[in-house]
């Protein structure tokens, strides 16, 4: 957010704030990713997501199993609460499961498998990653048209995940002891409808505005810790990115370059620039130079493997590995590196070629 902050404020010295500025914004992205981030919140105060994915775990009899359905959680969650919400949501439950079960060995791979299935699993829907959500909306793509795009990507991320928890896991026997935790019938059901209303915002079944209305105003009542708890910074980091972004697109030497590059491989070149500046602002920036909205949007998704800083999610992934073991975190940044390079290889390569024979 910082960052985002410092480059808008550098390009408002070069284009000075006028009455353009408001077309910067994309006020839709905003709402729609308030609302989800908001109804997420509130579902995890109930522990909502906790208990589903505990009953899921408690049915695995070994610790391959429990790593599998921890993995396939977050891949899950991140296409239905956003890939940060995931990891918020599951890394703690990760966390649980293998000191619980005294397989702390697994963490830092578990963790790891975590954060890519988080960040690849949102891929497929227009929610399931805060640049799909911008870019979705941007370019106002079709739903079915924009599933299609991701699905081969999609396919080939859970092979990989899936062959990387049976090569890494060993499938040693453990017992979670049982718990009795009770979902609040009346708030569950609540939440779940407007989780249900933000997702036919996002799927512009229902006006966007309404959205800022409904949700706070229910919240307001029945749980302000969860308005309190929504990712602000994120939010800001959008505002903040779509001025540095609209300013840099009315930089005649700036359009230009990025024009002629992303007119060579706009795939390749979104996944380069994640690397640097992380998939959302690649997003942001990249989209004001291209129309080639399914390289970009292919780009962005797969660019979140790579670097701990390709991917904001990562980032929490590693605070949250951090907290329980600060002493081995170097170990952990050079693991990190060799999965997520490796499935960004792949993954690119695959992008690549599926694109020059079958097209996106």
């Amino acid at each position: 957010m910082t960052v985002a902050l410092v480059a808008a404020v550098v390009t408002s010295c070069v284009i000075p704030p006028d009455s353009e500025y408001i077309g910067y914004f994309d006020f839709k992205t905003l709402t729609c990713l308030f609302c989800v981030l908001a109804v997420v919140c509130a579902l995890k105060n109930i522990r909502f997501f906790y208990i589903l994915a505990r009953k899921i775990v408690e049915v695995c009899g070994n610790i391959r199993s429990c790593v599998l359905m921890l993995v396939y959680i977050t891949f899950i969650g991140s296409m239905l609460i956003a890939n940060d919400m995931a990891l918020l949501t599951f890394l703690p439950l990760g966390y649980y499961v293998l000191t619980a079960t005294k397989q702390e060995k697994y963490m830092e791979v578990t963790f790891i498998l975590q954060n890519i299935a988080a960040n690849l699993g949102g891929m497929l829907t227009p929610f399931g990653n805060p640049q799909n959500l911008y870019l979705y909306s941007f370019f106002k793509i079709d739903n079915v048209e924009f599933m299609g795009i991701m699905a081969p990507c999609f396919v080939v991320a859970i092979i990989l995940i899936t062959l990387c928890c049976l090569i890494f896991i060993k499938p040693e026997r453990v017992v979670l002891q049982k718990q009795r935790v009770n979902l609040p019938p009346a708030r569950t059901a609540v939440y779940l409808l407007l989780f249900v209303y933000s997702i036919l915002i996002v799927f512009r079944g229902i006006p966007y505005w309404t959205g800022l209305i409904v949700i706070p105003l229910f919240l307001l009542f029945m749980d302000r810790d969860a308005l309190k708890a929504v990712d602000y910074p994120l939010l800001l980091t959008f505002v903040f990115f779509f001025i540095f972004a609209g300013n840099m697109a009315r930089i005649d030497v700036v359009r230009e370059f990025f024009s002629y590059l992303l007119s060579k491989n706009t795939l390749v070149v979104s996944v380069l620039s994640c690397q640097v500046i992380s998939n959302v602002p690649s997003a942001v920036l990249l989209s004001q130079f291209t129309n080639n909205y399914a390289d970009l949007l292919v780009g962005v998704n797969i660019g979140g493997a790579g670097t701990l800083i390709a991917s904001l999610a990562s980032l929490i992934t590693f605070r949250e590995y951090a907290k329980h073991n600060p002493t081995k975190f170097k170990h952990y940044i050079v693991t990190f590196s060799l999965f997520n390079f490796g499935f960004l290889a792949v993954l690119t390569i695959f992008a690549l070629i599926w694109n020059a024979v079958f097209g996106f």
